[in-house]
C-alpha cells in the first residue's frame, strides 16, 4: 500500500510539473503564427489534462474507476506527443526550444503505459 501512494505521490507532482512547463512553453512558442495557436491550444489542453487526470486516477473509488483515469492518462499523454509531433515535422519551431518536452512525454508514455497494462492484469 506504501508503494502504491509513493507512486501516487510521486507522478502527481511530476504531472503537475509537467503542465505547468505546457503552461509555460505555450506562453512563451505558441503565439507566433497562426499554425502555432491551434496547435498550441490542442497542446495546451491535452499536456495540462495529463496531471488532472492522473490526480483523477489517484482519487478513484474501485480498481475499475482507477484504471479508466489512467486510460485516459494514456489517450491524453500520446495526444500531446502527437501534437509535438507536428510542431517538429512542419518545422514550426527549432527542435530544441522544446527537446526537453518531447523527452519528458516519451518517458511518461512509456510509464503510463506500463501502468495501464499493470493495471489489467
Amino acid at each position: 500500500m506504501m508503494e502504491s501512494l509513493d507512486y501516487n505521490e510521486k507522478y502527481r507532482q511530476r504531472t503537475k510539473k509537467f503542465a505547468v512547463a505546457i503552461i509555460v512553453f505555450y506562453a512563451k512558442h505558441c503565439k507566433q503564427t497562426e499554425e502555432l495557436r491551434v496547435i498550441g491550444k490542442q497542446l495546451l489542453r491535452s499536456g495540462t489534462s495529463v496531471a488532472a487526470n492522473f490526480r483523477a486516477v489517484t482519487r478513484g473509488r474501485s480498481h475499475a474507476e482507477r484504471f479508466s483515469k489512467m486510460c485516459i492518462v494514456v489517450e491524453e499523454i500520446a495526444e500531446t506527443q502527437f501534437w509535438f509531433e507536428l510542431i517538429e515535422e512542419a518545422e514550426l519551431l527549432e527542435k530544441s526550444t522544446f527537446s526537453y518536452l518531447k523527452n519528458e512525454i516519451t518517458e511518461l508514455v512509456k510509464i503510463f503505459t506500463a501502468s495501464k497494462a499493470n493495471m489489467k492484469k
